[in-house]
């Protein structure tokens, strides 16, 4: 049984929408994109940089190659960005309520152009134009870099390539130092490598998965599910008191998942062996949350390794507790994935199989008036 670690969506960095400032008033731009044969351009990214307050928009042109977006008024410069290189720089003086497109023709593949529109082209504008272009290719190469590493070492994980993960991901994480998804993704390359490593070989690679999680914790300090995973991979490294540690701000930071945390951990301990210190997450899963069906199912199938034979009546004797949980997990789910185990196992003790759910909360019948005769 294996516990996935939670995914990450690795956004694009992409350079960050400044504030307009509260004095401004936004100004749209729109337009058309084609190429050098008159054709739309789908997924161009044209970007605006208004040089005189330094505010900067950024949108894709459309399916029918439209863009449009808006800035503050005032001096700006468009640059038209396609497949990662940049195909046209113009300087434009966007104006509140004049809403004309701003059509833009494409030169040749390999060829840019920078050209003057109706604004000022002062040595300084065509410096800050220079300048945003080198920034943006500059910037385009890193995303680019960042993404396929990332998209390697995922690829690798699937494929449980663990050495080449961890390669890949190492590369991401000194592109994106600051990317949750890449730390996350590294901590669980690591993970699958110290269980794949041999005796002694597995713990100073479980010791690089904690580093890892160090850092996604330093970026996510809130998110309950990095805690879980945390947890889990020290307990796989069989630091006990550490991962129950970790668990335990995971139930505070996300109390509604405390039965699934406390599960997940008594299901890793139930896979190593640990049965006692299974036996006591799986109670406290249901302590947590008393609905969680297969909690029940593997605290009394894990008690039921407990049982003793009796000498003198030749048949088991389980655990108080056993038979009452297996006939819980049948009451919440008749038709689960462990049903037809769950009825086995009681039958095996010799107790009868009850599949009628009965909600305690519910209010107790009515007695019937008397008919008055």
């Amino acid at each position: 049984m294996s516990f996935p670690f939670k995914s990450f969506a690795l956004t694009a960095v992409a350079l960050v929408l400044s504030a307009v400032p509260a004095f401004s008033q936004p100004a749209f731009v729109q337009g058309i994109i084609t190429d050098a044969d008159g054709k739309v351009v789908v997924g161009a990214v044209v970007a605006i940089d208004n040089t005189d307050n330094k505010t900067h928009a950024e949108t894709k042109s459309d399916k029918k190659g439209h863009y449009i977006t808006n800035i503050p008024a005032g001096n700006c410069v468009v640059s038209v960005t396609v497949d990662g290189k940049l195909r046209e720089q113009r300087q434009y003086h966007p104006a509140i309520g004049v809403n004309d497109p701003f059509d833009i023709k494409l030169m040749p593949a390999g060829q840019v152009a920078v050209m003057a529109g109706p604004g000022p082209t002062s040595a300084a504008d065509k410096a800050a134009a220079d300048k945003a272009a080198k920034d943006r290719e500059a910037q385009l190469a890193k995303n680019k870099a960042l993404n396929d590493s990332y998209g390697a070492g995922k690829t690798a994980i699937d494929n449980k390539q663990w050495d080449e993960a961890v390669t890949q991901l190492t590369k991401a994480s000194e592109i994106g130092a600051n990317q949750p998804a890449v730390w996350a993704a590294l901590a669980e390359a690591y993970v699958g490598s110290a269980k794949a490593a041999k005796g002694a070989d597995a713990a100073p690679i479980y010791d690089k998965s904690f580093a890892a999680f160090d850092k996604l914790i330093e970026l996510t300090p809130t998110d309950a599910g990095t805690y879980n995973n945390y947890a889990l991979a020290l307990a796989a490294d069989k630091k006990m008191d550490d991962a129950k540690a970790k668990l335990a701000k995971a139930v505070e930071l996300d109390p509604a998942g405390a039965g699934k945390y406390h599960y997940n951990l008594g299901a890793l301990l139930m896979n190593s062996n640990q049965t006692d210190g299974a036996i006591d997450e799986f109670k406290k899963s249901i302590d947590a949350d008393p609905n969680y069906a297969e909690a029940y199912y593997y605290y009394g199938s894990t008690l039921l390794g407990k049982a003793t034979l009796d000498q003198a009546t030749g048949k088991m004797v389980a655990p108080p507790g056993t038979v009452e949980s297996l006939q819980k997990y049948l009451q919440l789910k008749p038709d689960g994935p462990n049903a037809d185990s769950a009825k086995q196992l009681i039958a095996a003790l010799g107790a009868s199989v009850q599949v009628n759910y009965k909600d305690p909360n519910a209010p107790a019948p009515k007695t019937p008036a008397k008919k008055t005769k």
